[in-house]
């Protein structure tokens, strides 16, 4: 869009003013909401809604939204409702009304007795369109689809009366009951406004109220066979319910003079609609037609595959309600479209799971390591700390023996410059433990390193003996104790910033990203987690934040998916150490 910008750290400047009385920013629609409460508008009142179609799981930008519509009223002492707009039996389903719910209440968020649903109303609405037939405001169509599209003319020429505009009101106050009598096929007729064909705004031109649509609705059955269009339910619905302040995209500004012809025609309630900058997030497709297509065509596991934008599918990933919540109050309310980096979201969790993660040592490439000096019978109990950002959250008791496993990478055997890992003739610490030197790498027949034989001081634990310097801490398991889980290292789903961004005759998921799931199998992890429940997050240190799976893991048969990497320094110091090794072969 030509007014859509990048945004990298999710600071909308202009979108919000200081309030000189608390020294905090208000943005816009709090402006607005203040000014009304100021001058009595609403006598007072602040009454918000958060209308979803239940036509697909929610995601992150609906998190934005829930926040907005939610936190205002909590804001303000009002009150939000939960609508479903549910007008299009077609595409909605009991598990997508039910999906919705289940994430508000994740979010944090709550309705009280305040559950609606546009089918509600149908009765009501059918009353309102009969009104505006009687008023000679609406009329029975006979075009199909593709010829009112015809007539409808372009953003440049005007569009054409349909031939059937001007049939009298007693037909089509005959021919609309009618539909709803179910005489007539599916689309061969529909109730439109009779408003202006030459109208600038492309939504004024005689829109669509009803059409004929046999199909059972999952909470109206077949009661129907006409039902309203979502412009016409929409506004309609924010009057019944005596909404204050409509909180829309800015995809609906164009569609603000077409609620307010059918509040002021039909004399009702209202409300004063307000539009905002929806979310658009880098490396992700926020449109809830393209998600179910990826569920559909398989490229995910479902609407909670953890590489999914959707808030069930960031549960399962490991997200926290604090790290959305906090994310969304970050970027702001704009009003202009922008992309915020995905990062920004990144960081609102690491932010949180570093305050609250306990942690664990987990290796997911092992690389097994024999203690030559170590009793084979020992077994220590080494204290390790749960959470050193939270001292309350005390120490465990982790076992150690003569053979760990290690990560693969933590060792070298001809080390670039600022490694300070395990390398031959090096030492290095364990993580609680004791500093360890690598005597001998073990190589199988193929050249490749599959054991390491080392040594360890005794007099090292917990301890920095005076005059010898060890840069390096490694993390480990014991293999003696270590329990085996499945772990998914998950990535972004989509390898380009835009993934809209494709060469002609190509669609966006010419951008996925093959690599966004890797699944790595009996991984050590320390024993402490073999009980873990469900849904638990933790830091697997040096390594990031994990969760275990809420669907597929079981006692027995762990399985942990990584939310997000910790920032990776040493990556750096790799690609660059790459670099320089590239340029010198040449």
């Amino acid at each position: 869009m030509a007014n859509q910008e990048r945004n990298t750290n999710g600071a909308d400047e202009d979108a919000n003013s200081a309030d000189a009385a608390g020294g905090r920013s208000l943005n816009f629609i709090e402006q607005i909401v203040e000014e009304d409460l100021r001058t009595g508008k609403f006598g007072g009142r602040v009454q918000t809604r958060f209308p979803p179609e239940p036509n697909g799981y929610l995601h992150i930008g609906h998190a934005k939204s829930i926040c907005l519509n939610f936190g205002l009223a909590a804001k303000y002492n009002g009150k939000c409702n939960l609508r479903f707009d549910d007008t299009n039996p077609c595409k909605e389903e009991v598990e997508y009304v039910e999906s919705i719910q289940e994430d508000i209440r994740w979010l944090g968020f709550d309705w009280g007795d305040r559950l609606y649903y546009a089918s509600d109303y149908f009765e009501q609405l059918y009353q309102w369109a009969i009104q505006l037939v009687h008023a000679g405001k609406a009329y029975v169509c006979d075009l199909t689809g593709d010829e009112i599209r015809q007539y409808r003319g372009t953003l440049t020429t005007p569009g054409r009366n349909s031939p059937y505009r001007d049939r009298s009101v007693e037909e089509n106050l005959d021919l609309f009951q009618r539909m709803r009598a179910g005489e007539f096929p599916d689309g061969s007729r529909t109730l439109r406004a009779k408003i202006d064909m030459a109208h600038p705004n492309l939504n004024m031109r005689d829109p669509v109220l009803y059409r004929i649509l046999r199909a059972e609705h999952h909470r109206t059955g077949n009661q129907w066979c006409i039902y309203s269009m979502y412009d016409f339910a929409h506004g309609q619905s924010d009057s019944i319910e005596r909404i204050t302040h409509s909180i829309c995209t800015l995809e609906f500004e164009n569609h603000r003079p077409l609620y307010d012809w059918f509040i002021q025609n039909l004399g009702i309630y209202a409300p004063q609609q307000i539009e905002f900058a929806r979310l658009n997030l880098s490396f992700t497709v926020m449109s809830k037609r393209k998600l179910l297509e990826l569920v559909k065509q398989g490229h995910v596991g479902g609407w909670d595959d953890p590489r999914m934008p959707t808030i069930s599918g960031l549960r399962r990933r490991g997200y926290t309600p604090e790290s959305i919540r906090n994310f969304c109050d970050r970027i702001g309310v704009a009003k202009f479209n922008s992309t915020i980096d995905v990062a920004v979201l990144e960081n609102c969790l690491r932010e949180h799971l570093n305050a609250v993660a306990p942690r664990a040592l987990a290796v997911l490439h092992p690389l097994r390591v024999v203690i030559d000096n170590y009793p084979e019978d020992q077994v220590e109990q080494l204290e390790a700390v749960n959470n050193p950002e939270d001292p309350s959250a005390g120490t465990r008791k982790i076992p150690f023996s003569r053979v760990v496993y290690i990560e693969r990478d933590d060792f070298r055997e001809d080390p670039p410059r600022q490694f300070h890992r395990l390398a031959p003739g090096r030492e290095v610490r364990l993580r609680y433990g004791y500093i360890i030197c690598c005597q001998e790498a073990v190589k199988n027949e193929q050249g490749e390193v599959v054991e390491l034989r080392c040594t360890y001081d005794p007099d090292t634990l917990g301890r920095q003996p005076e005059g010898r310097t060890v840069k390096g801490v490694i993390h480990w398991v014991s293999a003696a104790h270590a329990v085996l889980a499945e772990v998914r290292l998950y990535d972004r789903l989509f390898t380009q910033e835009d993934p809209e961004d494709v060469p002609e005759g190509q669609d966006y998921k010419t951008n996925l990203n093959s690599q966004s799931l890797e699944v790595l199998r009996d991984c050590p992890v320390e024993p402490n987690l073999a009980e873990a429940a469900p849904g638990t997050r933790l830091q697997f240190e040096r390594l990031g934040y994990f969760c275990v799976d809420a669907k597929d893991s079981r006692p027995g048969a762990l399985v942990f998916n990584r939310t997000v990497p910790l920032r990776d320094t040493w990556a750096k110091i790799e690609k660059a150490h790459k670099k320089v090794s590239l340029k010198d072969s040449r």
